[in-house]
């Protein structure tokens, strides 16, 4: 648990404080039933009003003490649980963020959500009573058991034979809990998970008129959540009543054996009383610390699902001395003898991939390739070929399982990832706007772009035509994940907002398949004459985004089947003939004899 040591550090001083206003508080409550008895034995027994005034005075002001400690605790906790649940949340989201697509591939995305806000909220919740009422309780069990006992030692032996019981019972209670509320706490990811599933795909949902599809599917995640979630709290109901019982029943028995020393004259009736309210203030002490024992099998079980991931080992941290980009433009600069000049030269040296690892199915195999700046690579290949996998491993979001990518010669693993990702330009397959405004969207490419800058780059992505005609222009509202928005509209921001950073590598993977032929045509002019010095690698289905590009590979089944200009490829590669004649329609062979 080294991964909670600097919350401990942290806060370990404000926690101290908590605790010394918590035994303030104890003492307190220890104090009364002890000066009940003198009020009892000596005031009322003995018709001496002074000392029924006296010790009534005590207890007064005792009581306000205690009231006092009781409200500098509340704060001191309330503050310290509020910031330590919000410190632990923002540490968790940097993590993940933090994380390589390949560790955050081993989770499922609902889970971290599930982490990010239910576990999170059940530690800040154990801390917040562990500082409140966790730490009295056992404080008044213990100092309620030396009190009876300096009290009465006759009678404390029936606290010896309860208490021991009833810490069985909580033992048993962890012991048997912590798994079950390990299975309510996944049982809530499935849930959640087929939430997410549903609310982003509603729209096929409704299409297909599969809502009671959907409502079944849920309603079995529930019942599993609802049928797991009761077991565990049947399993735990058990346990409360069963302290109550078990003090109870030794109230009971130190009222009788009180009652016959009494008759006896071996005990005075205010001992009698004091006895009994410390043994209710031991009865809720430990239906308490059961209570705590609840929560501190459900805090365990979430603080193990959130170490899981703060521990989670990046598997693509920086080189132990990386090379800045600037140093690297220099060092490139100095080596005249090799070929690549210039910024933005990729070369893909005999590049080999598996999301497994090296013992892994291969998803690329023997990849290699060179392109200069101010070329296009475009890259074609059916379905499932590998292409975005290719382009992913340029910015590091996957790491090669052999060979190297270097970009001006470079291998990209010697250089700096933030500052490698701040010269490229991505526009993925799948466009993802965020809600915000629209100029909020294209400013990711560029924090700090002007207004002429986000107009230039929407002008170029041919955006600028439909933003100017919204309600509030730029300003307008992006609903969640650009639900008011068409796909090709969305496509079109993407762009722009690759294009806004003004990169030294531009990836465009199948970014245009939303666009009709005259839009795709414009936005390629602009992009030609924007990108005359950027290196630009272009994904797509289409033989006509592909064929005016100074190179275009070839891909199938993670192999290069060809590489060349357009009309070469006609001539020599079987894959990219089968993809124009399914595309065209016109015979290979004619086009190559004319």
């Amino acid at each position: 648990m080294r991964h909670m040591m600097k919350y401990v550090k942290k806060y370990g001083l404000l926690f101290i404080v908590s605790v010394l206003l918590v035994s303030i508080e104890a003492l307190g409550d220890l104090l009364q039933p002890t000066m009940m008895s003198h009020i009892v034995d000596e005031g009322v027994a003995n018709k001496q009003m002074d000392t029924v005034l006296r010790f009534g005075g005590w207890m007064l002001l005792i009581t306000l003490g205690g009231a006092l400690a009781a409200s500098g605790r509340n704060i001191v906790s309330s503050i310290v649980s509020q910031r330590f649940g919000a410190e632990l949340r923002q540490d968790l989201f940097e993590k993940i963020q933090g994380l390589s697509f390949e560790s955050v591939d081993r989770y499922d995305r609902a889970s971290l959500v599930t982490r990010l806000t239910n576990d999170v909220t059940q530690v800040q919740n154990f801390v917040n009573g562990m500082m409140r009422i966790f730490v009295k309780a056992p404080m008044l069990c213990i100092g309620g058991f030396v009190m009876a006992f300096r009290l009465n030692p006759y009678l404390s032996i029936v606290l010896m034979i309860v208490i021991p019981i009833v810490g069985l019972m909580i033992v048993l209670n962890m012991k048997v809990g912590l798994p079950l509320f390990l299975k309510v706490q996944n049982a809530l990811d499935r849930l959640n998970g087929v939430m997410r599933e549903y609310l982003s795909g509603v729209r096929v949902v409704k299409a297909f008129n599969r809502f009671d599809l959907e409502v079944g599917k849920f309603n079995g995640i529930n019942k599993q959540y609802e049928s797991r979630a009761i077991s565990a709290q049947r399993v735990m109901a058990v346990f409360s009543p069963g302290v109550t019982l078990t003090m109870n029943i030794g109230i009971v028995a130190v009222i009788w054996l009180g009652g016959i020393r009494v008759n006896s004259g071996h005990t005075q009736v205010g001992h009698i009383i004091a006895f009994v309210n410390y043994m209710t203030q031991i009865l809720f002490s430990l239906t308490t610390m059961t209570m705590i024992f609840n929560m501190f099998v459900r805090a365990k079980a979430s603080t193990g699902r959130i170490v899981e991931v703060l521990a989670e080992v990046n598997t693509m941290e920086n080189h132990s001395t990386p090379m800045p980009m600037q140093s690297m433009q220099s060092m490139q600069s100095m080596q005249s003898m090799q070929s690549m000049q210039g910024k933005g030269a990729i070369e893909f040296d005999n590049v080999s991939f598996s999301y497994e690892g090296p013992d892994g199915e291969p998803v690329l195999k023997s990849i290699s390739f060179t392109c200069q700046p101010g070329e296009t690579l475009a890259i074609i290949g059916s379905t499932g070929s590998g292409k975005s996998t290719l382009v992913n491993l340029i910015p590091r979001f996957y790491d090669v399982t052999e060979g190297s990518v270097k970009i001006n010669g470079v291998n990209i693993r010697d250089l700096d990832t933030h500052e490698l990702r701040e010269k490229i330009g991505i526009v993925p397959q799948k466009s993802i706007l965020f809600t915000g405004p629209v100029i909020d969207n294209l400013r990711i490419g560029k924090q700090d772009a002007s207004v002429d800058e986000v107009v230039e780059a929407a002008k170029m992505a041919s955006a600028h035509s439909f933003i100017s005609e919204l309600p509030e222009q730029y300003n307008t509202l992006i609903g969640q994940g650009g639900v008011n928005f068409s796909g090709g509209q969305k496509q079109r921001i993407s762009i722009a907002r690759a294009l806004i950073r003004k990169p030294e590598i531009l990836i465009l993977d199948d970014c245009t398949s939303a666009l009709d032929s005259a839009t795709e045509a414009s936005i390629k002019r602009a992009i030609n004459e924007y990108a005359k010095d950027v290196t630009c690698l272009l994904i797509a289905q289409r033989i006509s985004s592909v064929k005016d590009a100074n190179t275009i590979l070839v891909m199938d089944d993670g192999e290069i089947v060809g590489m060349g200009s357009h009309d070469s490829l006609l001539q020599t590669c079987h894959v990219y003939q089968e993809i124009y004649r399914s595309q065209i329609g016109k015979e290979v062979d004619n086009h190559a004899s004319a």
